[in-house]
């Protein structure tokens, strides 16, 4: 345990996705898909009550539109919709965060990663330990000396050497690296012909996006100066989309981001009605009779494959992630 309190900032969204592609199908009594729910519920309350934080709160997505839209019409235009399977779960996932007896952070028009790099720099500014639980390299120019991120899928914690090894630059200069690179993922267009390699080394040399720019007539590669010139603008968009709003309206303050006692009687209740048997085991509780339906064991990172659901078989790369979970 750290001598510094803990705030702990769950990219809940990131969450919900990894735990409906990692499980087979699962539902409830009344045909409900709960796949993701349950993955959520089993991973969130181990990482809990593993890390025991003094603050935590679960942090999500509004909804798609976000002010970058306004920046930049064809943001994220390129995502599917979600899976029918997962829809439902949405809502179900967040009455989960409340049964668990954890704060959880949403604002219309801002992303959750906004949300995490302002409470990230509320519990900095306050002398806590902050740690951002997520695999999202997004998030990793959030990384400094008060914060540092845990990375479910790989169970490490990723802080200046690991955004280094991933961008080729440290924290501070990945939102340039970014705005010169790209990400199809969010259809960010950042400048033709440059990838993360090239962008750590231009901005390495030149030592920022801006001063890049006002020299990219001194780059001697003719069509990486050409584009460089002609891209000036899009990489400066770019950069406006991926770098993290730290100074969002609060829909809590941070005092209300401190750990209560779980309420035990809530949490039951939900896992009764989601039949989620192998939790209310877990938690010294067997529920009220009933059966539970494809409910899979959780394995902790790098486990075995899942057995088999009623409605589905996992796959060998459908263990799920999170610190040590066992179902």
């Amino acid at each position: 345990m750290s001598e510094r309190e803990q705030l702990v900032l769950i990219d809940g969204s990131g969450y919900i996705f990894r735990a409906f592609h990692a499980l087979p199908p699962m539902t409830r009594r009344d045909g409900t898909p709960v796949n993701a729910v349950y993955g959520f519920t089993s991973m969130v309350m181990k990482l809990v009550d593993d890390l025991a934080p003094h603050h935590v709160a679960v942090v999500f997505d509004s909804a798609r539109k976000t002010f970058r839209n306004d920046i930049y019409e064809a943001y994220k235009a390129n995502r599917s919709e979600p899976p029918e399977e997962l829809v439902p779960q949405f809502d179900l996932v967040r009455e989960a965060t409340t049964a668990l007896s954890l704060p959880q952070l949403e604002l219309p028009g801002f992303e959750a990663d906004d949300l995490i790099a302002t409470y990230a720099a509320l519990g900095e500014a306050a002398g806590l330990e902050t740690i951002i639980v997520s695999s999202d390299k997004d998030l990793m120019q959030l990384v400094r000396g008060g914060i540092t991120m845990l990375d479910p899928m790989k169970q490490r914690r990723i802080g200046d050497a690991e955004v280094f090894e991933r961008f080729g630059v440290n924290p501070d200069k990945v939102v340039d690296v970014q705005a010169l690179a790209g990400d199809s993922t969010d259809n960010v267009p950042g400048v033709p012909g440059i990838g993360v390699k090239t962008a750590a080394e231009l901005i390495n040399n030149f030592g920022d996006l801006d001063s890049l720019l006002a020299q990219a007539e001194t780059i001697k590669q003719p069509k990486r100066r050409e584009n460089l010139i002609n891209f000036a603008e899009q990489a400066r968009i770019s950069r406006d989309l991926v770098r993290l709003r730290d100074d969002t309206p609060l829909p809590l303050p941070l005092s209300d981001l401190k750990r209560g006692e779980r309420d035990m009687d809530r949490l039951k209740a939900f896992l009764l009605e989601q039949d989620f048997k192998r939790l209310l085991v877990r938690i010294g509780d067997a529920g009220e009779g009933g059966s539970m339906r494809a409910e899979p064991a959780v394995r902790s990172m790098g486990g075995t494959p899942q057995p088999s659901a009623t409605t589905g078989s996992a796959t060998s790369g459908s263990a799920i992630s999170g610190p040590n979970m066992h179902g």
